[in-house]
């Protein structure tokens, strides 16, 4: 899961942005009939390196959609973007859903699909290459796509660690 490094705490002085994934209709049936409630996933971000993802669910739709919003915010990560890109390849699981996401170069564009595409541009990614393996639930590819998000290293992290420069962590 998700390191503890990477968690922000408050969201007071952040502007965030949300963006609906999905909307799942959902049907109970009981004695005296059918009952209708909605599941809504939302993701959240600044666009300049923060994101998270929340589940609401209500009655109705709006309720849902906001309840969601709230859970997001709670939910929050803090993502390295090196110019406009990802600083490296990673790969994650969640359920049955596999993720690839690879750093690309300026002016290829945000290259994922439905729910990843939502993920990738709320955190402030301009540049990527995805691809989603497996199941195709937008629940477990939300998550999957924040989990590997989460495990990047920042080049500047890796330097550091390293106790070398950052252009020699590119060099190799």
């Amino acid at each position: 899961m998700v390191g503890n490094k990477n968690r922000i705490k408050s969201t007071n002085d952040i502007e965030l942005k949300d963006r609906l994934v999905a909307i799942n209709r959902v049907t109970k049936v009981t004695k005296g009939g059918r009952t209708f409630s909605f599941a809504a996933i939302v993701v959240v971000g600044n666009e300049d390196g923060i994101v998270g993802w929340g589940l609401g669910k209500a009655g109705e739709v709006t309720t849902a959609i906001a309840k969601g919003v709230e859970a997001a915010k709670k939910n929050l990560i803090r993502v390295p973007v090196h110019k406009g890109t990802i600083p490296h390849e990673q790969i994650a699981k969640f359920g049955g859903a596999e993720v690839l996401l690879k750093p690309a170069t300026l002016g290829t564009g945000v290259k994922a699909g439905g729910a990843m595409r939502a993920v990738l541009e709320s955190v402030g990614v301009t540049d990527v290459l995805a691809k989603s393996k497996g199941s195709s639930n937008p629940h477990n590819l939300v998550k999957a796509t924040i989990e590997a998000l989460g495990e990047l290293r920042s080049p500047f992290d890796v330097a550091q660690n390293r106790g070398v420069s950052v252009e020699r962590v590119f060099k190799g």
